[in-house]
């Protein structure tokens, strides 16, 4: 496989990135989160209207396992576990309590076991619509289709201590935060404003919510889900 170059947006020059350290619940857990769109990486960066950086890397995968979950084998519901796995918040309705415990316990990957993973990102905006699939407000087919909202492409999340020694420092590109600051709000809103014109489309016949995958028992290998 080809050496990736990726991207780290942050406020701060991260030359030599530490394995062990960051927000254990993030997406994929705790990890080194980058992008391969440099633009996507600018905008992570100004989170807060303030300067920052796009930290350059090369990334050889040479002899490291990297899961893939937007490969065939894999599909929606397997990121939406791994998503529920990591991230916390409150689930108030025992039908959504349910549907979480199910999901976890049928459609959970064995992706600890990978040195990266890449995968969809789901910041606040993104898990919002995860969640709303849980609370059966929008379908499965609505969730698909909602995580293609503002094309926030993949994440590229480094995951084990091998991993970061295969990792290589370019550069740190500035990156001004009163112009990626807004380019950032403005995907956002454009995401959530499409998300509610989905959210307001009524359910094809034989729509599927997540309370249908409980009730009928979905296993991981459902050819509906694929």
């Amino acid at each position: 496989m080809e050496t990736l170059q990726i991207y780290h947006g942050s406020e701060a020059i991260r030359q030599r990135p530490e394995f062990g350290k960051g927000n254990p619940h993030n997406d994929y857990g705790l990890g080194f989160y980058c992008t391969e769109q440099e633009e996507m990486a600018k905008e992570w960066a100004c989170g807060q209207r303030r300067d920052g950086f796009a930290n350059r890397y090369t990334l050889d995968p040479d002899g490291l396992s990297i899961l893939r979950l937007q490969a065939p084998d894999f599909h929606i519901l397997n990121w939406l576990a791994i998503l529920l796995e990591n991230r916390t918040f409150d689930i108030k309705a025992p039908v959504s309590r349910q549907a979480k415990k199910y999901i976890l316990e049928h459609f959970l990957p064995d992706y600890k076991q990978y040195d990266i993973i890449i995968g969809y990102r789901a910041d606040d905006s993104y898990f919002s619509f995860a969640r709303a699939f849980l609370e059966n407000t929008i379908t499965l087919e609505q969730l698909r289709r909602a995580m293609r909202l503002g094309r926030l492409g993949e994440q590229v999340v480094l995951r084990s201590p091998a991993s970061f020694e295969h990792l290589r420092f370019i550069e740190a590109i500035p990156v001004e935060g009163g112009i990626y600051y807004a380019k950032r709000m403005l995907r956002d809103k454009q995401a959530r404003d499409d998300y509610y014109k989905l959210q307001a489309e009524f359910p094809a016949a034989g729509a599927v919510y997540a309370v249908d995958i409980l009730r009928e028992q979905w296993q991981n290998n459902d050819e509906r889900l694929y």
